[in-house]
């Protein structure tokens, strides 16, 4: 049995500013990128307890560089930095053989309120939908889990995206370890949230059959830029439309098409 997790800082066990999230405050940064680690290495542990042989990792915060080998278990393997191909925080879930994905630290959507950190990608857009709903990092990444056919498991991050994660797969495991109110969050023990973490990853990989991904026949895309240059500027990919001054839109059938643009627009 092989797992595929995705590592994100956002949804950190009582991580509340930027400064936390960025390298170049180590003052701030650096104790949340060792929580970060430590949830991670729950997660690990967890999937290896439920009959993982192999869980691959994808560093996929800011630089991709943000985890601790050395501080996970041995039978892992990491992706740190970044390729360059579309499937950015996904990396490497294309080659195959893999029975669950597991995402830690993972935050609200853009202009979502359950985290004062929420964002979907960067912060040159206002939001993005996907079908009509407000689309997450999460979202955008477990599609693209089911688009290779591989279930996603389990989730930790902050409350509001937990709620969303079991509405959209209800079989998934998710471990809130964060409340935001307003530009505030409430958390959890650190050393809570890595033994939820580590308890539910297990359970999750062993229920991994029934978190199957629902892939819609067709998906129409809608970044809301903060700036109409932007906008301008991106709607000239190919396919995409311009519908209003910062409106940019686009639709396939084909979730990696959404990839491709989301990789050179988003």
């Amino acid at each position: 049995m092989r797992v595929f997790l995705s590592a994100d800082i956002e949804g950190t066990c009582g991580i509340a500013c930027w400064a936390e999230t960025e390298r170049t405050t180590p003052m701030d940064y650096d104790p949340f990128r060792k929580q970060m680690t430590r949830e991670v290495k729950a997660a690990c542990e967890g999937a290896i307890a439920a009959g993982a042989e192999e869980v691959f990792i994808k560093d996929a915060h800011d630089s991709a560089r943000n985890l601790d080998p050395a501080a996970l278990p041995e039978n892992i393997r990491i992706m740190r930095g970044w390729s360059g191909d579309p499937l950015s925080m996904m990396s490497g879930v294309d080659k195959g053989g893999f029975d669950a994905v597991l995402f830690t630290g993972y935050h609200s959507w853009a202009a979502g309120s359950g985290n004062p950190l929420s964002h979907t990608m960067n912060g040159q857009n206002e939001f993005v939908t996907l079908n009509g709903v407000r689309m997450s990092e999460f979202m955008m990444n477990a599609y693209t889990a089911g688009y290779y056919g591989v279930p996603v498991a389990f989730l930790s991050g902050d409350k509001a995206l937990c709620e969303f994660a079991k509405e959209f797969i209800p079989g998934i495991t998710a471990v809130p370890v964060n409340e935001g109110v307003g530009g505030a969050v409430v958390s959890i023990h650190p050393d809570a949230a890595v033994k939820q973490i580590r308890e539910a990853a297990e359970k999750a990989v062993k229920n991994a059959k029934n978190c199957a991904v629902p892939m819609p026949d067709r998906f129409d895309i809608t970044v809301r830029f903060r700036e109409h240059q932007k906008a301008y500027s991106r709607s000239f990919y190919p396919g995409a439309r311009l519908e209003d001054g910062k409106n940019v839109s686009f639709t396939s059938d084909d979730w990696f098409e959404v990839l491709r643009f989301a990789h050179f627009v988003l």
